[in-house]
């Protein structure tokens, strides 16, 4: 590598390496790891998703998993690891930003031995990649071993072993061994997976960055050996190798393990940092060694810049004299704002492209936390309206080549950000606002304290406490945030205590964490008082609230609303509101999707039903809004209008029916969803002419683009109006709800109407476009016609476009156009290729039935064939049939199955028949058949019977 390397072929060639040896290159894990006592995690390590092979519960196989990228030996493996460390006791999430270096989401790179190799084979090839490969300068390439403190009870004994494997190397090439291998305690040179279990000593790749020239002199070595496993940022490490070789038992020892296992991590974020930062290893005078300044992070800077007009300068803030890092200048503060996006960006995107969305609890809350710290710091980018979601398609064509699912899912996940984004948006700037209040009352020396009982001075204001006053050991006072604010802030304007923290921090300020966690405690405790109160049902019957739910759907897509029950069913939690916009699943029509939001949190409404006439809302997960809480309602409009395509294209395919078909095809059912449409109608089975006639007119009322409207009318008038259809069977009320088409709205004058309570387009027009799917049987008379409306019908339409480019580019056509008179030529040329491989056969055949004849005995030819197909075995018999005249039994093993044939002359048809042969000896291959008495032919599965088969056709025919 003499020019800088990209990123990406740093990447390749890592795995390239281990490729060589013969590691399998397996996908990265899913970043959601559930972890070995249920709890559902990030995934935070390389290894977790080979923890089944180090314990033995499952045999070394990656070479069989699915998705393998290179198939090498089942007991090695390679590969690059997204991992996220944002909560528990892995957590980057408060330093990202601040330095070069943290980060939530990362990649690891590592390879691994499933008691395949070990130390030797590991040290070595970390050194031939490392030193030889990437080409490190070796005067500042340091090894550590573990060296235990026996003070410290530090367990097992000295890793010699690996310290002259390294010794070897270091010597090699004129290198003090004593200088560049360095011993480590526990703490930094031991792995333990738990307190008991399998675990090791380690070995860690560390490298001198220190400005000065490429090459160290021993005295700049020796200086060097002392940062290792330091403090200091310009010596770090770069690769550990975890040697898994004893197991820890409860009573604190440690025994060998029967199989040793090799288990190593590489940050690539890092390595690409080093060898990018100095130029390929040119410049350490001015390197600059930084995550952030490699190419993994500048396409989502340049596209950040494009949509700021802000510029990254790679500044880094310095810490304050209470030792807080804090951005001070524009730029600081602009630069961090860069390194936080960036970062969150890829740990979301990651995250939902693998199935975990923000959400409430657990790992979603953390992913939420995450992304309103990222949408809070594109306010010091001056973003107002939602653009983290816009750097999606970047991060997608940059990694996705790696990382495929984040091209498959790219649509998913800016939905699913631009819609966290939105809810956030609408509390955000009025919590800053707050927030500054606090600020600006923390700073004034006017500010009035009354003394609270916990000895805590409080300020009060029209808004609630909004700082309190410590009183220090040395008298003197500390301001801070109040608990009261900090909890309104998470509670109503949805700011994550940490985003609380964080800007408080910034401004000098603590927070009153105390008060906050007794906030948050009796809120938990009204919330468990709450889940107990919530019924729990069986059926929907059970339901409390018997009070209808007045749907205002038909004109509006949202509203303020109010909870009125919250309830448990199974695994499903639903809420019956006061007033819903959700048209309930009924008449044919699916439910209603949509969301219900309360402040900055959003609750999404999965499907809606209705139990009497009060609507159900489902929602998804398990949390709900509490009782009496009033939100916001809002039908997912898109959704929502796709099944109104849907449903009023099936009112005109009703009134096609009867002017192409007939008046008595009567409507028997209907299903009407985004996706699609189908349409039960009794009927004979349609003519392909008649689906075209039906097609051609659904599309030409479409184009007129008529009017679509709605009334109510007293159901004895809607009877008597011979033009109003309704579904014989149905009951229907004393005020019923009819749509029309055509004609002046609500005059009932349309060419189409219905009895109807589903949810319309308001012209024809909106519907787009119409296809038929198909047709086809689903009881005795009845038939069901498949089809799909607007944007659905576009993509089948544009398939079927892609589709015909793509086989008028295998055969050779200039264009589609061109494509049936290439078709008709190929399946000529077939035809013709056909008859001659048949006369060719029947060449063969002829051939082999004359071989055959000079070894026939008795007048009996009995024999396997073999590999060969039923064809070919059919031609030896019938050419045999012409000019042998005995008795023929032949089988036949092509393509996995056995064919068998028999053929006997009339005169031994007295003696044995074609088709007791074959009825006899096809059972035994595991099969059936029969036939005349001089043909017949059978087969089966068990190729391996094919000989014990013609074994009893012998006794048969003797």
């Amino acid at each position: 590598m003499s020019a800088v390397p990209t990123a990406a072929q740093i990447r390749q060639s890592f795995l390239d390496f281990f490729k060589e040896k013969q590691h399998t290159i397996v996908p990265s894990d899913n970043v959601g790891y559930t972890s070995r006592d249920g709890a559902r995690i990030f995934t935070n390590a390389g290894m977790n998703q080979f923890v089944p092979i180090f314990l033995g519960e499952r045999s070394a196989d990656v070479d069989t998993w699915p998705g393998v990228l290179h198939k090498g030996l089942p007991t090695r493996a390679a590969d690059t690891q997204k991992c996220i460390r944002a909560g528990g006791k892995h957590n980057d999430l408060e330093d990202v930003g601040l330095d070069t270096y943290h980060h939530t989401l990362f990649e690891m790179l590592g390879n691994w031995s499933f008691g395949d190799y070990f130390k030797k084979e590991a040290i070595s090839w970390a050194w031939e990649l490392v030193i030889e490969r990437w080409k490190f300068p070796p005067t500042r390439v340091f090894a550590t071993i573990y060296q235990p403190d026996k003070s410290q009870n530090d367990p097992a004994e000295r890793d010699q072993e690996a310290w002259d494997i390294w010794a070897e190397k270091f010597r090699s090439i004129g290198l003090d061994p004593d200088i560049h291998i360095v011993n480590g305690n526990k703490k930094d040179n031991f792995w333990m997976m738990g307190d008991t279990g399998p675990c090791g000593p380690c070995t860690e790749i560390h490298i001198d960055l220190t400005p000065g020239p490429r090459d160290l002199d021993e005295e700049r070595q020796r200086a060097g050996a002392k940062l290792v496993n330091g403090s200091d940022a310009s010596c770090i490490e770069i690769w550990n190798n975890v040697f898994i070789q004893y197991n820890a038992n409860p009573d604190g020892s440690f025994v060998p393990l029967p199989a040793q296992h090799v288990d190593t991590g590489m940050g690539f974020e890092r390595v690409c940092s080093i060898i990018q930062g100095t130029k390929n290893f040119t410049d350490f005078e001015n390197a600059k060694i930084s995550n952030y300044d490699t190419d993994v992070f500048k396409p989502i800077f340049d596209e950040l810049t494009k949509l700021s007009g802000k510029t990254y300068a790679s500044t880094l803030p310095k810490a304050n004299e209470q030792g807080h890092v804090v951005p001070v200048t524009e730029q600081e503060k602009i630069d961090v704002a860069f390194r936080v996006i960036a970062d969150h960006l890829r740990t979301l995107s990651f995250a939902i492209a693998d199935g975990i969305q923000p959400g409430n609890s657990d790992r979603n809350y953390t992913l939420r936390r995450i992304l309103r710290r990222a949408v809070k710091y594109g306010r010091t980018l001056e973003f107002k309206e939602p653009f983290f979601y816009k750097l999606v398609d970047v991060l997608a064509a940059q990694m996705g080549d790696v990382f495929p699912e984040l091209r498959t899912k790219k649509e998913q996940i800016k939905n699913v950000l631009k819609l966290e984004e939105e809810s956030f948006n609408r509390t955000l700037d009025k919590g800053i606002a707050l927030f500054e209040k606090a600020v600006s009352l923390a700073r004034s020396n006017e500010t009035s304290l009354s003394k609270g009982s916990d000895g805590l001075s409080y300020n009060t204001h029209k808004d609630g406490e909004l700082i309190v006053s410590k009183k220090n050991a040395d008298g003197s006072s500390t301001k801070m945030i109040s608990g009261e604010l900090a909890f309104r802030l998470y509670d109503q304007e949805g700011f994550p205590f940490d985003l609380t923290e964080l800007m408080a921090r910034e401004q000098g300020l603590g927070v009153d964490t105390a008060t906050f966690n007794e906030l948050m405690e009796e809120q938990r405790e009204r919330a468990r008082r709450a889940g107990k109160e919530n019924k729990q049902v069986v059926s929907v019957s059970e339901i409390e609230t018997k009070a209808p739910t007045k749907f205002i759907g038909y004109d509006h897509l949202e509203a303020d609303v109010k909870v009125l029950e919250v309830v448990e069913m199974k695994d499903k939690t639903a809420v019956v509101l006061d007033v819903s916009t959700c048209y309930a699943e009924m008449g044919g029509q699916v439910g209603d999707a949509g969301q219900l939001i309360l402040g900055a949190n959003t609750f999404p409404i999965s499907a809606t039903t209705k139990v009497g006439n009060t609507w159900l809302h489902f929602l998804e997960g398990d949390e709900a809004p509490a009782v009496d809480a009033t939100v916001k309602l809002i039908v997912d409009a898109p959704r929502r209008h796709a099944i109104e395509r849907h449903h009023t294209v099936t009112h005109i395919l009703h009134w096609a029916l009867h002017e192409i078909v007939s008046k008595d095809a009567t409507q028997k059912g209907s299903n009407v969803t985004p996706d699609k449409l189908t349409f039960d109608f009794n009927s004979a089975a349609l003519t392909a002419q008649q689906l075209s006639d039906i097609e051609r007119l659904v599309n030409e009322r479409i184009v007129a683009n008529e009017p679509v409207s709605w009334t109510e009318v007293p159901y004895v008038e809607a009877k008597t109006n011979k033009g109003i259809m309704a579904l014989f069977g149905e009951k229907y009320g004393d005020l019923v709800r009819v749509v029309q088409i055509g004609g002046q709205r609500n005059k009932l004058d349309g060419w189409s109407m219905e009895l109807c309570g589903g949810t319309h387009t308001r012209g024809t027009g909106e519907i787009g476009l119409f296809r038929l799917v198909s047709e086809s049987a689903v009881a005795s008379g009845v038939r069901r016609i498949e089809a799909i409306a607007g944007l659905e019908a576009y993509n089948a339409a544009r398939a079927d476009a892609e589709l015909l480019k793509l086989l008028a580019g295998k055969v050779s056509a200039q264009g589609a156009a061109d494509l049936e008179k290439k078709l008709d030529q190929i399946l000529t040329q077939q035809k013709e290729l056909e008859k001659a491989l048949k006369a060719a056969q029947q060449r063969e055949a002829a051939v082999k039935a004359k071989d055959l004849i000079a070894t026939a005995a008795n007048s009996t030819i009995i024999t396997n064939l073999g590999d060969i197909d039923a064809d070919y075995a059919v031609g030896v018999a019938e050419a045999l049939k012409a000019s042998f005249n005995g008795i023929v039994v032949l089988a036949a093993t092509g393509g996995g199955s056995v064919a068998l044939i028999a053929s006997v002359a009339k005169e031994h048809q007295g003696k044995v028949q074609a088709g007791k042969i074959i009825q006899t000896i096809a059972p035994i291959v595991g099969g059936k058949g029969g036939g005349k008495p001089d043909f017949a032919r059978g087969g089966g599965k068990d190729i391996t019977k094919a000989d014990a088969a013609l074994a009893e056709a012998r006794k048969l025919c003797s």
